[in-house]
């Protein structure tokens, strides 16, 4: 197949906050060093840009202030600075305060945002100083040389769900660099497939994961103050689950509220959007959402292993950046910043790299140095454990936070967590059910008032896929009639917070049916599948839900 090809010096994929940060720093250095300028380019699956972003969110300005030293000047939207910090522990009917509010869940000083219109804001930044921000094109394939990245190839477009060509078809395109900066997320199947390839997170700790769920809702203006944040644990999650619940209160009535899951639940028949419903039926959160509206819905994949998990950020020809290296911090629940931290520390070295001709990962190394020398390891280093505590219950990782506090993260030795997918138990061998959550308040368990089915949330997640194109969720092993649902009883009908995977009863027995058109990319089941058989792939550029405001 002839391919068209564009070659430039710095591919960036991913236009999210660690890519668009590395796009933005690029561009200021080239303004502030001169010389022969370096062609840069974006790569963007949704199809438009902030579109596929979505977080709590609460952000840590340090980076910003960093990058855009005058972002207010610029028009950074910035909802509200937060006032006010609660925490509670739920119990199925009652909300108990802390007394004092833990030191990482402090956020004077941050900002609650839309992530949605933070991203939108930040690449229009991006492409006033001159890069090219390619939205709609997905990353599909890493060009390799011997052991070094030397590009990607989009995906192709106009292919039929039997792989046939349609009128529409136009081949992906080659893009070739001779640095490429991985930005694509948590998850992300470029970076997924450089880690399996390069073995880079050879002597490194299991990657460990959980799920964000969030709705954005309307309520009453004077219901919340504006720049409150909530953050909760306890009910409905049991000793043995990691996870809690937040609520943002922004201006004019608009609230963020959202749950977390971490991914290394034991329970097979736990259903994590179940758990949101619950948390909104709590009497604390319902009392805030009466007579309100969900105007939104989304999910996502979070990396909260912590700094032991991180891969080699480098390689020949090829950087890690942002949620893709695992950047984040679990203990403060806060990663964008960090995730523009790495992406300007790359872009820098990117930059030095390719002005010096040696873009080897000799040359490429220093990226490592400039993070252990930032304040991405000064923040990630103390707190390395504390997930990994989480695994033993919550009243052991409460406890080892403390500690750990007081510590200033000094142990031991460090814990090593499990990937999340081997902690699924199976059902009990008589026949019998593992316990589940608690029972729904009504007969469907929703009143698409304040709880909705899975359906009905996507439907408010703007997820749209061209239906006729070949399948972006790949099952290798067919495992569902025969040991599936006897082991674990189906989990991936459970954990996917979209209603993608059903099973359906036929005359030779239960089939899997993957709904890929409901998709929200949240990549739960790449993580989640206790067989490790389904791998999530980018469907055609700009498919995927719009997070409009989120």
């Amino acid at each position: 197949m002839n391919r068209e090809t564009l070659d430039v010096d710095v591919l960036i994929v991913g236009g999210g906050p660690a890519g668009l940060s590395a796009a933005l720093r690029l561009a200021q250095l080239q303004k502030q060093q001169g010389g022969a300028p370096l062609s840069v380019a974006v790569l963007e699956k949704a199809r438009d840009a902030g579109a596929h972003m979505l977080s709590g969110a609460v952000i840590d300005l340090s980076t910003l202030r960093d990058l855009v030293p005058d972002y207010r000047e610029k028009g950074a939207p910035l909802a509200a600075e937060v006032r006010r910090d609660r925490v509670c522990f739920f119990t199925r009917t009652r909300s108990l305060p802390f007394p004092i509010v833990p030191p990482p869940l402090r956020n004077h000083g941050n900002v609650i945002i839309s992530l949605n219109r933070f991203v939108r804001w930040l690449a229009g930044l991006v492409e006033a100083a001159g890069v090219d921000v390619f939205s709609g094109f997905a990353g599909q394939d890493l060009l390799v040389e011997g052991d070094r990245i030397v590009g990607v190839r989009t995906g192709d477009r106009g292919v039929d769900r039997r792989g046939g060509k349609k009128a529409t078809f136009e081949p992906g395109v080659d893009i070739t660099a001779k640095v490429t900066l991985f930005c694509d997320g948590v998850r992300g199947n470029l970076t997924k497939e450089l880690l399996r390839r390069f073995q880079l997170g050879r002597g490194r700790q299991p990657e460990q994961f959980a799920i964000g769920i969030k709705e954005l809702w309307e309520v009453p203006a004077d219901r919340l103050e504006s720049g409150t944040v909530i953050h909760s644990m306890g009910y409905p999650l049991r000793q043995d689950e990691f996870g809690g619940g937040f609520i943002y209160a922004m201006p004019e009535g608009h609230l963020s509220v959202g749950f977390v899951v971490g991914l290394d639940y034991a329970d097979p028949l736990f259903d994590p959007h179940m758990a949101f419903n619950r948390f909104k039926q709590h009497p604390f959160v319902a009392g805030l959402l009466a007579g309100g509206r969900m105007v939104c819905y989304g999910a996502k994949a979070l990396p909260e292993g912590g700094w032991n998990t991180i891969p080699q950020p480098y390689m020949s020809g090829a950087l890690i950046a942002g949620d893709a290296g695992g950047f984040l911090n679990s203990m403060r629940l806060k990663g964008i910043h960090l995730a523009m931290r790495t992406g300007m520390l790359a872009a820098e070295t990117a930059f030095d790299a390719v002005r010096a001709g040696d873009t080897s990962a000799a040359g490429l190394a220093g990226y490592q140095d400039a993070i252990d020398a930032s304040p991405v390891r000064a923040e990630l280093f103390p707190v390395r454990n504390v997930h990994q505590a989480f695994g033993c219950g919550l009243v052991a990782g409460l406890a080892f936070a403390g500690l750990n506090l007081l510590t200033g993260g000094r142990w031991v030795r460090d814990l090593r967590g499990t990937p999340g997918h081997r902690r699924l138990k199976t059902l009990p061998s008589d026949g019998g059910q593992a316990p589940a959550l608690p029972a729904p308040s009504n007969a469907t368990g929703v009143d698409r008032r304040l709880t909705f089915d899975k359906p009905t949330s996507v439907h408010y997640s703007g997820t749209a896929h061209e239906e006729d194109q070949p399948p972006h969720l790949l099952v290798h092993t067919e495992v569902c009639g025969s040991i599936c649902g006897p082991e674990y009883g189906h989990p991936c009908t459970r954990f996917c917070p979209a209603n993608v995977y059903e099973i359906v009863q036929e005359a030779g027995g239960p089939r899997l049916q993957i709904n890929a058109s409901n998709c929200v990319h949240c990549k739960t089941c790449d993580i989640m599948d206790p067989y490790a058989v389904i791998t999530w792939v980018p469907p055609e550029g700009g498919g995927g839900p719009h997070y409009d405001g989120m």
